[in-house]
């Protein structure tokens, strides 16, 4: 079972997204929040698996929460899946650094939350590709350092995995374009996690362009 809980500001979005949860036999909610405070101290009290965050909200707003979230002890194990719309992009970058562990806009599909849901809950990191678009699409406009590949401990593999993680494929979809088994994959991005010391797949996004490993714009 995993254990969820709903933080937006607007009641009638909350409840939407409880009663849709509700109707999975795989999730429990274990509370709602109307700013990023209350969801700090929610987190506290019920230790949630996924906490959905908005990100504009009043008295704290849900970047903070984030950053508080992750760097409380209390609320160990408790991943942030950041629901965003378009108009805030440049709140994506912020979002990464304070420790969240995936986008979604909030127009997006029923059964696609659902999963997303699964996946962050799982460990992994979960960035849509329209909002990875736009992510690097601000990376363009942050200053990156030269990379030095000797530097950083990776094989050539590993590096070309990471290419291919920062332009938002997913495991599979890389498994096919280096021509690896998805299980290979699955242990590149593994090793990548350790030896970069990054969190999550959203880390390793932020680490390839702020290294300047991947070029924004490159193909």
């Amino acid at each position: 079972m995993i254990r969820v809980a709903v933080v937006d500001d607007q009641e009638l979005v909350r409840s939407g997204f409880v009663v849709l949860l509700g109707s999975s036999s795989d999730i429990e909610v274990v509370g709602e929040a109307g700013d990023g405070a209350a969801a700090w101290e929610l987190c506290r009290r019920t230790t949630p698996d996924v906490v959905l965050m908005d990100v504009r909200m009043p008295r704290m707003d849900g970047l903070e929460a984030t950053r508080r979230i992750m760097a409380d002890p209390r609320c160990a194990g408790t991943h942030v899946l950041v629901l965003t719309t378009f108009d805030e992009d440049e709140l994506v970058h912020e979002a990464l650094r304070a420790g969240a562990s995936g986008f979604l806009l909030k127009d997006t599909r029923p059964t696609q939350l659902l999963d997303a849901i699964s996946v962050v809950a799982a460990g992994d990191a979960l960035l849509a590709p329209s909002v990875t678009r736009r992510l690097i699409e601000q990376f363009a406009t942050l200053p990156s350092r030269p990379a030095s590949p000797a530097d950083d401990g990776l094989t050539d593999r590993e590096r070309e995995v990471l290419v291919a993680v920062s332009r938002g494929l997913s495991n599979q979809e890389i498994a096919d374009t280096l021509h690896m088994g998805y299980g290979t994959v699955k242990t590149h991005v593994s090793h990548l996690l350790t030896k970069l010391e990054c969190r999550d797949r959203a880390q390793l996004v932020m680490h390839a362009y702020e290294s300047g490993l991947t070029v924004p714009g490159s193909s």
